[in-house]
């Protein structure tokens, strides 16, 4: 299986210091969806269900042919924000909450902004919106996350 992103592509920590409100995140393109990703997700997550693999049964429940997991684009958002902060370690809260679905053939784009900073019992906090959408800018998915920075100091 390849991908298109590489460990080295993962930034070096992000310091308190460095962020603000206000400030984008740098986005993240996800590879085009495929139906072959889908039944490996199946398998990976255990769920099975055959709107997510059938493309007949995705049209005999009305979706018009199969969809994505909504847990696939979380995974995409969590990815995101890992890279972001050169890991999910700071990561302290994440919710996600899912708006459309997503259909192999999309390629689905993450990103987000900072949208509060506070140091709170010795600890330095960001809170940021993010969002999951396709290429046409139809939101897939938006949430939220809290994480702790480490200062320069």
């Amino acid at each position: 299986m390849s991908t298109d992103f590489k460990a080295e592509s993962i930034p070096a920590r992000v310091f308190f210091e460095d962020v603000e409100v206000g400030q984008e995140l740098p986005p993240l393109t996800n590879p085009v969806i495929t139906h072959a990703q889908l039944v490996r997700y199946a398998g990976a997550s255990g769920d099975f269900n055959p709107i997510h693999t059938d493309v007949e049964a995705g049209k005999n429940f009305g979706l018009g042919g199969t969809i994505a997991h909504g847990m696939l684009i979380m995974g995409f958002l969590g990815h995101f924000i890992s890279d972001y902060l050169g890991g999910p370690t700071p990561v302290r809260k994440f919710g996600v909450r899912f708006l459309s679905m997503t259909r192999p053939g999309e390629t689905i784009v993450c990103s987000g902004v900072i949208t509060k900073k506070y140091e709170q019992d010795g600890q330095n906090f960001i809170e940021a919106s993010i969002a999951a959408k396709n290429t046409e800018g139809d939101t897939k998915a938006s949430g939220s996350f809290t994480a702790v920075l480490p200062g320069k100091a």
